[in-house]
């Protein structure tokens, strides 16, 4: 059943993507209305989080996320790289983040065409490294994911290079049975908060050279 994977596959990835993203619309309504609620409430600002970040093709697209940042955090900068990320949270933005729920606005990306469910997730426009790392495998010639591969074997402790190689796995494997796996390990990692490091990504390396260092 070639059409199940690889190119075969891409057609019927996306009519999936929009099927389930107009679901989850339609299913999670309330809880979006919850939560904009909570946000609003929290800390002065809007409700919705912009930012560029690259797509299939390394085209531009605007990312959606629930704010979990004060309007003051420098923009367009990684969190990992601001000198102290934990200022700039917000409490909700705490919560949103420990849980994974920032990222449910992304299910509008997905409906207009910019993310799928699963695939690599979305590079900033500026994370140079990053995006020359994902050339090598071909990870950029896909659409981004609202969870992915490497989410499941890592997520924010990955270096880059680690990451990278993850997301040309998921390009390599890909295929609906693949997408189930890493749609079920994402749920499995989300219950247990694990790879979720604030402020910080390669923290997995950083370990291994502390440990190396004792």
């Amino acid at each position: 059943m070639s059409f199940l994977k690889g190119s075969g596959y891409k057609p019927i990835k996306r009519i999936i993507d929009v099927t389930l993203s107009l679901a989850g619309l339609i299913v999670l309504s309330p809880l979006f209305l919850v939560l904009m609620t909570a946000i609003k409430l929290d800390s002065p600002g809007p409700v919705l989080f912009r930012q560029k970040r690259v797509g299939i093709n390394k085209t531009y697209f605007e990312i959606l996320k629930f704010r979990t940042m004060r309007t003051d955090t420098p923009k367009d900068i990684p969190t990992h790289l601001l000198s102290d990320p934990d200022k700039y949270i917000t409490r909700m933005g705490r919560f949103l983040r420990k849980t994974s729920l920032d990222e449910l606005p992304q299910i509008i990306n997905i409906l207009f065409g910019q993310m799928a469910i699963i695939g690599p997730r979305p590079a900033l426009w500026n994370q140079y490294d990053l995006i020359e790392e994902r050339d090598r495998y071909g990870a950029n010639d896909i659409r981004p994911g609202l969870t992915g591969w490497a989410q499941i074997n890592g997520r924010d402790e990955l270096p880059i290079e680690v990451k990278a190689k993850y997301d040309g796995e998921y390009v390599r494997n890909m295929s609906l049975l693949f997408d189930l796996k890493c749609f079920l390990g994402t749920i499995a990692v989300v219950m247990n908060r694990e790879g979720i490091v604030e402020g910080g990504t390669g923290k997995m390396e950083n370990k291994q050279e502390k440990l190396n260092d004792n």
